[in-house]
């Protein structure tokens, strides 16, 4: 149930950000919070991470549904038993994937905002795929790593 709040909350959370940025700022318009540091510019993505793949939105919405459906079952059948950390992580990814595959479809485009100058504008479900997949890579590497090295039986030494 806690994850279903968590996926509600972000998905909520990066919607009312885009729906401020769409209706109260005109495309490529450009807010300095920090002069050539940290600014919110409205932009409209056609593409995926980076704008690869730009107008293949049919594609990246059956992708996307595929993924979201896929990771969304999988949270489903382990919310008891998987570990929180790779548990967290899902429900970013669902999160993000949510929030994005609703512009999507909404609007053909995804909205991005947050602009540091340096990097590729992105938007609040961008940091929950990212935040999601770090979750899960540190799940990876660091719990589940650590639980197939516990299962491993020590070698038995021979007795002369």
């Amino acid at each position: 149930m806690q994850y279903l709040i968590l996926i509600i909350g972000l998905v909520f959370a990066d919607q009312l950000c885009k729906y401020l940025i769409k209706s109260g700022m005109v495309l490529y318009e450009t807010i300095p919070l920090i002069e050539n540091v940290f600014h919110i510019t409205y932009i409209q993505n056609y593409g995926a991470a980076f704008s690869i793949l730009q107008g293949k939105q049919v594609f990246l919405i059956c992708i996307s549904v595929a993924a979201l459906g896929g990771a969304a079952f999988y949270l489903w059948i382990k919310r008891k038993q998987a570990h929180p950390v790779l548990l967290t992580g899902i429900a970013l990814l669902i999160s993000g994937g949510a929030g994005n595959l609703i512009d999507r479809i909404a609007y053909g485009y995804v909205i991005d905002f947050l602009d540091f100058r340096i990097w590729p504008i992105f938007n609040i479900a961008d940091i929950c795929v990212c935040c999601g997949c770090g979750l899960i890579l540190l799940y990876v590497f660091f719990f589940e790593s650590g639980r197939r090295n516990s299962c491993k039986k020590a070698p038995v030494k021979d007795a002369k």
